[in-house]
This record gives structure tokens, sequence and C-alpha cells, in this order.
């Protein structure tokens, strides 16, 4: 439909600068859903904005879920699609008092953010800065995270929903909106309630680079690894104490160098990769994250991390270990490849929005991997965020407009094609 893109009323980025400035950032420690309370700030403002625009399902739940629909304006029998993204940003950097910069008709320069001088997103750097001449970039002041991470995604979804809501031409099925809180720490679906949000495909705007769209994530483990030494007075411990630290420091310094860790691995590699150490002389626990866009390979990875453990205690008599696997995700592509549809409505989205489709694979998970698996297909579409979970996070107001737009066009599609 040739008057989707002939749209250019957005409020994607005024949406986007508003919502990062709103701390949402989940916290790993937390027992409870969602893990902060502080998520439900924003989540509560994206309700009231979706009911101003007349969705009047729009509800939030104990567990910090949004729900909407905006309901269907065809005669067509057209199958109900989702769009999700989550409202928190990553513990790995902080989220609060963020500041957006908009940095107009970006020209190539070296881009220094304005609080720490020492923080400068470099050209050389960020490959993709060069198809962002003449555009628009936001960045933080230097001292936070931005939150494009997937506050883009939050920002696109509600500014798509308005002009859905405004423009009733544009032709479509029952659309379903879902807001997630805690993806960055992996629970981002744990409490969704699939029946009640009734979609039978879904996308996710969480990905990366405009035009792009990714149906296979990583396969993933946890390994969690703990150490029972032996805790002796140390005025008395010659030939008795065994120090469960020692031995968690010989098991990380005993990992491959070479291979098999994410600064030595792309593309489709795996990596084992410890993300968390703690303990004491009697107790020591080690935290690791398995990834492998082949599944059947997590078990290779693990067997070779309980070999590392197992040559490392034989030098320290006594010391006993456990050694816990649980499962995080799966890679979604496994289950998208059962509906090809999703992808093809997906890929013909992004190239009547302008841009050139390109299929990738991620190097992560997303709440669409699970999704996936719990009955609901959901590839990823992008959002138009870089760098995430650092300070020289940055996005394009116009990818972000792209990807209103892409959304308007798979809303469309669905219907067209039904």
């Amino acid at each position: 439909m040739n008057f989707i893109n002939k749209i250019t009323d957005f409020t994607v980025s005024e949406r986007f600068q508003r919502y990062v400035q709103i701390d949402t950032e989940s916290d790993p420690k937390s027992p409870t859903c969602p893990s902060s309370e502080k998520q439900k700030n924003l989540s509560k403002l994206l309700v009231e904005e979706l009911l101003e625009m007349g969705i009047s399902d729009a509800e939030l739940d104990e567990n910090c879920y949004v729900y909407a629909t905006i309901p269907s304006n065809t005669e067509k029998q057209v199958p109900v699609i989702c769009f999700c993204s989550h409202v928190d940003t990553s513990p790995d950097c902080s989220g609060k008092d963020v500041k957006p910069i908009v940095h107009s008709n970006y020209r190539g320069q070296n881009i220094v953010l304005p609080e720490d001088s020492s923080v400068v997103i470099r050209f050389d750097d960020h490959p993709d800065l060069a198809d962002q001449i003449g555009k628009d970039i936001i960045t933080a002041s230097g001292t936070t995270l931005l939150g494009a991470d997937d506050k883009a995604g939050v920002a696109e979804i509600m500014d798509a929903a308005r002009l859905l809501m405004k423009h009733p031409e544009i032709k479509h099925g029952d659309i379903k909106i879902l807001f997630t809180p805690d993806e960055e720490i992996g629970r981002g679906v744990d409490k969704v309630n699939l029946n009640k949000l009734g979609a039978e495909f879904a996308y996710t705007m969480d990905g990366e680079k405009a035009g792009t769209i990714e149906d296979e994530t990583f396969s993933a483990d946890g390994v969690k690894i703990i150490i029972n030494g032996i805790s002796v007075h140390p005025g008395f411990a010659k030939d008795k104490m065994v120090s469960a630290i020692k031995i968690a420091g010989k098991i990380i310094d005993s990992l491959p160098k070479d291979r098999l860790s994410p600064e030595t691995t792309e593309e489709k590699e795996g990596f084992i990769h410890p993300v968390g150490i703690s303990g004491t002389v009697e107790r020591a626990e080690l935290n690791f994250i398995i990834r492998d866009h082949a599944t059947k390979n997590l078990k290779s990875h693990e067997q070779e991390l309980k070999f590392i453990v197992e040559n490392v205690l034989h030098g320290f008599k006594g010391a006993t270990y456990e050694f816990v696997v649980t499962e995080q995700y799966r890679n979604m592509k496994e289950i998208l490849d059962q509906y090809p549809k999703i992808m093809d409505i997906g890929m013909e989205a992004i190239e009547r929005a302008g841009l050139k489709a390109e299929r990738r694979s991620i190097r992560g998970g997303t709440d669409g991997s699970r999704l996936s698996f719990m009955g609901l297909p959901c590839p990823n579409i992008f959002a138009g965020g870089h760098a995430f979970h650092g300070k020289m996070e940055w996005v394009s107001v116009q990818d972000m407009e792209k990807a209103v737009t892409t959304i308007l066009h798979v809303a469309n599609l669905w219907e067209e094609k039904a």
C-alpha cells in the first residue's frame, strides 16, 4: 500500500526520548516478577497512552506485562498477529538519569559524549555509522546507556499503534501488543499469559540494523558449578585446607584461551562464558552461560567444561563439586522454519518500507526465542539501535521511523494475503 510510505507524522523520536528517561533497569539478583518495581513506571505510562489512542482493552497485569488489542477493520479472516518489545534495560550499565541527545544531520564525525569526553563513538569503530550520513542520531550523555534496547522497539510499536488507529484505510486483522519485563535477565516471558494474548504469530521489535530480520538465535544453557573445599583455621592449615576460591580461580584459568569464548568467536561459533563467581574457602560458586546455534553442540561444550573441572579437582584432594545445567532457550529457527509465511511477510514488509531486507542470525536471544517454543512463532525485526548495553549505544531517528513503517506494512500484508 503506497499510502503507508507517504506517512510523515511520526512521533517515535519524541516517544523514545521520553521513555528512555524512565529508569527500568532489571535486577538479576531479585526473585520477583518484575525484578524491579520501577519497570512498572514505564508500563503504566504505555497503558495510559494506549487508552488515549482509543485502544480500550489496554491493561497492565500484576507481573508488569502490558496487553492491548488494535481491533480488526476488515471483513477477511486474518490470523491474529502480535508485536512485542521489552521495557527493561540491561543491568550491565546504569539506566538511571538517561539524558538523550539528538545529533542532527550527522556528517560522519566521531561523536564525543559531553558528560564524559573519554566516551567517544568513533566512526571507524562503528561501521553502521556509514549508513547514517545526513540522518539524526540519538545518544546518551556519556554516563549511562541509552536504552535503545529495547525502548526503540517500544516507541516504534506505540507509534505504529497510533497510526493504525488514526488511518483505518490501512486494512488489518486483530493486532495484539505485548510489552514484557525482565528480558535482559532472561525472564521476559516467564509469566506471560498466551491465552490472554490470543495471537497466532508474533514479531519482536528488538533487532539492530535497519532492514534486518532475524529468524535464528543461539541455543542457550546455564551452568552452575559449586566447589566444596575444606576450611581450616589458616594458622593450622598445612596439609589440611583445600580452598574452594583457589579451585574456582584455576578452573577459570583453565578455560580455552583461543576458542570457545565470546572474545574469540563470531558468526555461528559457540562459547563457554563465565558470568559470575563468588565464594569462600569452604564453598565457591561459578556461573556460566553456554551458547551455540546448533543445539546439539551445547552438550559437548558442557562436557568440555565438566572435564576441565574434574581435571582441576584432581590436584585438590578432598574437594568435591556439583555441576548443574539449566536450559535457558533454544534456537527459534527450529520452529520458524515450520512457518515460512511469517518470515516471507516480514521480508516483504521491509522491502515495501523502502529498505533492502536482510535475513540474519543473532548471537544472542530474544523473547521471541522462548515464545516460539511456547507456541507463538516469533522472528525479530530491526529496531535500529546499535552498541547495546553500554555508554556508546546509539539509534537513528530515521531508522526508527522505517521500523514504524515496516510494522504498518506487516499488519497490512497479513490482511492482503488472507
